[in-house]
């Protein structure tokens, strides 16, 4: 099925049938991706008494508890409610569900402490003032071991705080990352570039949202998407969520 789509003022043709899932599925396996120091996820048949909700143990429905954290096991979207005191909902921040987005590559500069940083600079140049409601972050180098790399303690890649304000200031609303998060794994709090995105010491951003632990093939080459962000609808502060991506032609 192919659609035209209209945004500022320029035409684009989008073909359904061709989506990009950049999403990583949650599994109860120990090589689901992972953050933040948690055991894996854990998919269970409810047992109550001798029956067990499995239609391999005799049941006639497969019935499953699942225990998951949003941040630490997957494709994540999550809005201001994740960094204050007051409380808001994903499924209130997140409206409409289908946006321009501007996919871009980068090598994250390194520093003499170590730390990998994506800097202003960088998105500057590789946006070049393009007109979209989404960014898309894919760093390089895109290793398949994403998918399953267990991250706490490694001191991941991480967006500066000023990339973040550049970010604000052109008024892209929805950012996209490859990382478990947009800031420092180890920072004391601080959040840096979580509160540059969304404002959070002026008029906060309250229908902005950030996307970690997306995963983009290398064969998907970069440029302008329409991003379809689908998030389940939790009452949190972030939901476990399955961006697509469609080729923008014209």
């Amino acid at each position: 099925m192919k659609i035209k789509v209209k945004s500022k003022g320029k035409k684009y043709k989008v073909n359904l049938k061709k989506p990009i899932d950049i999403s990583l599925p949650l599994s109860a396996s120990k090589e689901n991706v992972n953050a933040w120091y948690l055991d894996a996820p854990q998919i269970e048949p409810v047992v109550d008494g001798n029956w067990i909700a499995s239609v391999e143990k005799g049941a006639s429905v497969n019935f499953n508890n699942i225990q998951f954290n949003p941040h630490a096991h997957g494709t994540h979207t999550e809005c201001i409610g994740h960094i204050t005191k007051e409380f808001h909902s994903i499924n209130d921040a997140v409206k409409t569900f289908f946006f321009i987005a501007e996919l871009i590559s980068i090598s994250p500069k390194i520093q003499e402490n170590g730390d990998k940083i994506i800097t202003k600079a960088q998105l500057q140049t590789l946006l070049n003032d393009k007109k979209v409601d989404a960014l898309v972050i894919r760093t390089l180098p895109n290793k398949k071991e994403k998918k399953s790399h267990q991250y706490s303690n490694t001191n991941p890649p991480f967006l500066a705080e000023n990339a973040a304000e550049y970010i604000k200031e052109i008024g892209l609303k929805h950012l996209l990352i490859d990382l478990p998060s947009v800031d420092k794994e180890k920072d004391e709090g601080k959040l840096l570039a979580h509160k540059a995105f969304w404002n959070y010491h002026g008029e906060q951003r309250l229908d902005a949202t950030i996307t970690e632990f997306v995963y983009i093939k290398n064969t998907v080459k970069d440029g302008a998407y329409l991003l379809n962000l689908q998030i389940a609808s939790f009452v949190n502060d972030a939901s476990p969520s399955k961006p697509v991506l469609y080729k923008l032609m014209g």
